[in-house]
């Protein structure tokens, strides 16, 4: 069973509905016993970092996250909630994440081109760095995904296992042992986004 944690912040129902159509039982969820007893945890987010951080530790669910992580538990986050997975962000002032993914969140404006748009929003093609990661199983470099965002992934070269380009080279998805993240949304990419949600429900723990 796949547990989506409700605090507040995300886009619950499109995932719920995600996981659904690939035959994967899952919850949305704030209790804490329900999230320990559940196979892989999916926490979401949308908005901005300092509130998705404050309402995740007012919760008391950023200790259950990482306690989870901790005993191995395959763990995705999925846009700013890929985010909280990092250390800190800079985000309008300087904000502590989970830490369970070395690195930090900076403003993609100060990495792409002037002309260009933010929020990034739109479909943009996934780059593999490295080997493959389990989770691009059934995905083929290339491939389009779904990208809102303004921040992006930074310091963070060793767990990036994908790219996307947007006037530059952005982490489009990392991972650390059982913890992985998503900048963009696999429950707004059609077919190559529930090929990843499935083959992410695959993982070993």
């Amino acid at each position: 069973m796949v547990a989506i944690i409700d605090y507040g912040v995300g886009n619950l129902f499109s995932l719920s509905a995600s996981f659904r159509a690939i035959g994967t039982e899952v919850t949305v969820t704030s209790d804490p016993d329900v999230i320990r007893s559940a196979d892989r945890i999916i926490l979401p987010g949308v908005g901005a970092f300092e509130d998705a951080a404050k309402k995740l530790r007012a919760s008391g669910l950023d200790v259950v996250v990482c306690e989870e992580a901790k005993r191995g538990k395959p763990i995705l986050g999925i846009c700013l909630g890929m985010q909280l997975l990092f250390e800190k962000s800079f985000e309008y002032g300087e904000h502590e994440g989970l830490g369970l993914i070395p690195g930090s969140v900076r403003p993609i404006a100060d990495v792409i081109p002037k002309e260009l748009k933010i929020p990034h929003i739109g479909w943009n093609a996934l780059h593999f760095k490295g080997e493959k990661n389990p989770i691009f199983k059934y995905v083929n470099e290339g491939d389009c995904v779904y990208f809102v965002h303004s921040y992006y992934a930074a310091d963070c070269e060793e767990a990036v296992c994908a790219t996307a380009e947007y006037g530059a080279e952005l982490t489009a998805a990392v991972f650390c042992g059982n913890v992985y993240g998503c900048q963009f949304h696999p429950e707004k990419s059609g077919e190559t986004g529930l090929s990843i949600l499935r083959a992410f429900c695959e993982t070993e723990g």
